[in-house]
C-alpha cells in the first residue's frame, strides 16, 4: 500500500513512550515519515526536558503528558491503547528505529495471516556501533525464532490454555512491545496489566489463553541494541531476569555446569559469526576475551534477579537499572479491565 493509494483516515496509530529519547527518538520519528502506511504518531511523554515534546509534535504527534512518578510499562501503554484512534496501534520504543520503509505495512500485513492474530512483533537489529557479542546474541535470538525467515504464529489449545507459566518460557511466550502491533479488538478483551515490568512477556500470555494467536514478521525488523556499562549491563539483567521471576516462576539454576554450558554456547556462536565474516585470529581472541567479560556480567544479573525475591529491597533497588525496589509476582489466573477511552481537549 502506497500513501497515495491510502488517502482516507489513518486505521492504524504508532504509539511511543518517551523520556528525554534524545536523537536516538528523533531518529524514529524519521523513520516513521518515511512509513508507506499513512498512521497516527500518538507519544505519551513522561516529563522530557530535552525537546523531545517539540521534536514529537514537529513530527505532527498526538501528545499527552505525564508526571513521571505515574509512568508504569502496563499502564501506560493501557492509556496510549485507550487513546489511540486506529483499528491497529503499534508499539515501539523512543530507541526502536524502524529499519525500512515498509516496517509498519509488514507489520499490519501479520494480521493477514489468520482471522485469530491478536498481536504481531518483530526482530532487533543491532545498530552499527554495536559490540560483536550483542550483534551475535540478537541475530542468534531473533533468528531462532523463525530458522525459515517466515512469519511464524504461536496458539495454545484449550488444553494448553491452563499450563503453568514456566511452560511456555521461550519462543511461544515471547513477544516485545518495543516492537510490535495489537489489534484493538484483542486489546478490548485483554489489556495490559499494570505490570512494572515484563508487560509485554504477560499480555502475550494473556493473550494466548484468551485463545489469540501471536505472530512473529521477521522482516518487519527495528535497529534497537544497547551497549551498556559493565554495572549497567548486570543491572538490565538483574531486571529482565526479575521480570523472568514474577512472570513465569524461572529461577536460572546456579550449578557450575548449567553456567559453564550457558557461556560456552554463546561464545562458541560468537567464535562461529566471527569465522564466518572472516575476522583475522588476532580480533577474534581480543573479541573473545571481551564477549566473555559480557557474558559472566550477564550471567551475575540473571542469577540475581531470578533471586530476587529473597533479596532485600534496599539491593533489588541498587541492583536495578530502573531502581526498582520491588518484586511483585503476577497471578495469570484474572484479566485487568481496560481503562475507558477519553476524548482529549
Amino acid at each position: 500500500m502506497s500513501l497515495e493509494e491510502d488517502s482516507s483516515s489513518p486505521s492504524v496509530t504508532v504509539a511511543i513512550p518517551v523520556r528525554n529519547g534524545g536523537a536516538q527518538f528523533a531518529g524514529v520519528l524519521a523513520a516513521l515519515s518515511r512509513q508507506t502506511v499513512r498512521h497516527e504518531l500518538l507519544v505519551c511523554d513522561s516529563g522530557s526536558t530535552d525537546g523531545s515534546l517539540d521534536c514529537a509534535r514537529s513530527h505532527g504527534a498526538r501528545v499527552l503528558q505525564i508526571p513521571p512518578e505515574s509512568f508504569c510499562h502496563g499502564a501506560t501503554r493501557n492509556m496510549l491503547m485507550a487513546e489511540a484512534s486506529g483499528s491497529h496501534v503499534a508499539l515501539l520504543s523512543q530507541d526502536a528505529e524502524p529499519g525500512q520503509d515498509t516496517w509498519l505495512e509488514r507489520m499490519l500485513g501479520a494480521f493477514e495471516l489468520a482471522d485469530d492474530v491478536g498481536i504481531a512483533y518483530g526482530p532487533y537489529r543491532p545498530r552499527p556501533a554495536a559490540s560483536d557479542a550483542v550483534r551475535v546474541e540478537l541475530e542468534r535470538w531473533f533468528s531462532s525464532l523463525s530458522p525459515s525467515g517466515e512469519p511464524r504464529l504461536d496458539r495454545l489449545t484449550p488444553e494448553e490454555r491452563s499450563l503453568p507459566s514456566v511452560d511456555l518460557l521461550g519462543a511461544r511466550g515471547f513477544f516485545t512491545d518495543a516492537n510490535a502491533c495489537i489489534s484493538r479488538v484483542a486489546w478490548e478483551r485483554v489489556p495490559f496489566r499494570s505490570a512494572p515490568y515484563a508487560e509485554d512477556h504477560v499480555l502475550a500470555l494473556d493473550m494466548l489463553r484468551a485463545g489469540f494467536a501471536k505472530a512473529y514478521v521477521p522482516t518487519a525488523a527495528v535497529i534497537h541494541s544497547h551497549d551498556y556499562s559493565s554495572w549497567q549491563l548486570t543491572q538490565r539483567c538483574f531486571d529482565e531476569w526479575r521480570g523472568l521471576l514474577e512472570v513465569y516462576g524461572w529461577r536460572e539454576p546456579v550449578a557450575p555446569g548449567h553456567l559453564l554450558r550457558r557461556l560456552r554456547g554463546e561464545l562458541g556462536a560468537l567464535r562461529d559469526s566471527l569465522r564466518k565474516d572472516g575476522v583475522s585470529a588476532t580480533r577474534r581472541r581480543t573479541t573473545l576475551i571481551a564477549a566473555t567479560r559480557h557474558h559472566v556480567l550477564r550471567l551475575a544479573g540473571a542469577v540475581l534477579g531470578s533471586r530476587a525475591d529473597l533479596l532485600p529491597a534496599r539491593a533489588r533497588q541498587l541492583l536495578s537499572l530502573e531502581h526498582r525496589a520491588s518484586f511483585v509476582p503476577v497471578h495469570l489466573e484474572q484479566l485487568e479491565t481496560p481503562p475507558e477511552r477519553k476524548d482529549l481537549p
